[in-house]
């Protein structure tokens, strides 16, 4: 029974790593602070897990690897658990916002309010 118990606790961790691993590689690849994406890996990812990121102008690759340990330490080995996740590195801008005009299309030349293309507070 302990056997068994131990054997869903650590599919359980391995999906916690799998989580874990694409949650980071996701929020590393949209260009979130490093410091952030670890915190927030550590939080999905099972105890004691250990997570490395690597990221470069194309890809960004996590990884996080955790330890099952049995419960008949004598009888069988911890379980080494292991998750990677890859993601496009998404480009960079330097905006600090959206633009001032909320990102609506230009108004056309001669526009004029009720026309389809111009908000009604304009």
């Amino acid at each position: 029974m302990a056997v068994a118990l131990w054997g869903v606790s650590a599919a359980a961790a391995q999906i916690a790593c799998l989580d874990a691993a694409r949650a980071g590689a996701r929020a590393a690849a949209r260009g979130e602070p490093q410091t952030e994406v670890r915190s927030a890996m550590l939080r999905a990812a099972p105890a004691n897990a250990r997570v490395a990121l690597s990221r470069d102008e194309t890809t960004t690759k996590v990884v996080v690897q955790a330890q099952a340990d049995s419960p008949l330490r004598g009888l069988f080995p911890a379980l080494k658990l292991e998750a990677q996740a890859i993601a496009a590195t998404e480009p960079q801008s330097n905006d600090t916002g959206p633009p001032e005009d909320g990102g609506a299309p230009p108004i056309p030349t001669g526009a004029k309010k009720g026309d389809a293309n111009v908000s009604p507070d304009e």
